[in-house]
């Protein structure tokens, strides 16, 4: 398999993280982006380079055009930029959107969508062929909750990824013919982090028992899809929405 360096958002934990250590073991070179947590960062770098691939970290916060820029432009010292995987994203206590604040919308979607956009726009100008790019892959990352609506929890965060699948068909359109494909996957009810920041630790273990699998996922199998969207493999998909739900 062809050896490509990639962008991760939000890489410092969950489904970033095991992104990052699945291309390092296809020697990929790995740029870490991540926003507060610093050492949880390293530490992937760290995993990263012990399995003999090249990594960094930048901080950025990808609601923020500036750092998003920064963090496309800091990249590019590991090389032209073959894949993107747009990660980076949020998730707030559960409640009916009746009691949720302008606050907490406006953040939501300042990171969920604007966030997207951005990165999305970024790795576009710096893969399109016009632009003197290679073209390559991005793989944005949704939710079966755009599907479900998530009412009375996370209504906010669910159309928030409703907004990433129409950003995946139409970029996919746009991109095609400037040789960069566009992919997205859907976890559904996946172990990680973001459950217990939203006050709900044991949400996936719970919920999980209820699919037709009978468990959550875990952010390992997400990563395998990501893989394959970014690898020379899926060649001919783009547009794609993978669902990762364990058949909800």
């Amino acid at each position: 398999m062809t050896a490509k360096t990639i962008l991760i958002t939000g890489a410092s934990r969950g489904i970033g993280r095991a992104v990052a250590i699945l291309a390092a073991q296809k020697g990929w070179s790995v740029i870490v982006n991540y926003l507060h947590n610093d050492v949880a960062a390293q530490r992937v770098v760290d995993m990263v380079r012990t399995l003999g691939a090249k990594s960094i970290k930048i901080q950025g916060d990808v609601a923020r055009e500036d750092d998003v820029i920064r963090v496309f432009r800091e990249a590019s010292t590991l090389g032209p930029l073959d894949g993107v995987v747009i990660n980076a994203g949020i998730v707030a206590p559960p409640l009916a959107l009746v009691d949720m604040t302008l606050e907490r919308l406006q953040r939501m979607f300042d990171v969920n969508v604007l966030g997207a956009y951005l990165c999305a726009r970024e790795a576009a100008r710096q893969m399109i062929k016009s632009r003197g790019g290679n073209g390559g892959s991005i793989v944005l990352v949704s939710s079966i909750a755009a599907v479900s609506g998530s009412p009375n929890e996370f209504i906010d965060y669910a159309g928030s990824k409703g907004a990433i699948d129409t950003l995946t068909k139409g970029l996919a359109k746009e991109l095609g013919p400037q040789g960069v494909r566009v992919n997205a996957v859907r976890p559904g009810l996946i172990d990680t982090e973001i459950h217990a920041n939203a006050g709900q630790p044991d949400r996936a273990r719970r919920r999980g028992l209820n699919t037709p699998l009978g468990r959550p996922g875990c952010a390992e199998e997400v990563a395998e899809a990501i893989i394959w969207l970014l690898s020379d493999l899926s060649s001919y998909n783009t547009g794609t929405l993978l669902d990762v739900t364990g058949g909800v």
